[in-house]
């Protein structure tokens, strides 16, 4: 092989390599262009998470405030609204005891007056 026919495989190749290196660096620029892109990802769902995190910690604290107001207002507002009940069923019930007590009286009466006109009928 000629210094010439060396000289031009030489340069062949060099050709070769230099596209290869073309090749090489479109696909390092394509590489970038998608680290790049899921770098701009990355910051969106962190962005995205952040806002979760405060919208989450906004939600336990309306939990927390409506958990004691339930212990503290609404409980004890029950518990005086029950004791107002006994102490109305206390009265009713005792309001209702002579009521009672004169229908058991006017059952005696009848029953009384019922005797008596049997021993008047055996008398007579």
């Amino acid at each position: 092989m000629t210094d010439s026919g060396k000289l031009d495989l030489i340069l062949e190749k060099v050709g070769s390599l230099d596209r290869r290196m073309d090749t090489l660096d479109n696909k390092m620029d394509m590489l970038n262009d998608k680290v790049s892109t899921l770098d701009d990802k990355v910051n969106t769902l962190d962005n995205k998470v952040n806002t979760l995190e405060t919208d989450m910690r906004e939600v336990k604290d309306h939990v927390r405030h409506t958990d004691l107001i339930i212990e503290n207002e609404i409980r004890i507002n029950i518990q005086r609204v029950a004791e107002g009940h006994l102490d109305l069923s206390r009265i009713l019930h005792d309001a209702m005891r002579p009521n009672s007590e004169v229908e058991m009286l006017s059952l005696r009466l009848r029953m009384l007056e019922s005797e008596v006109r049997q021993l008047k009928a055996k008398v007579s």
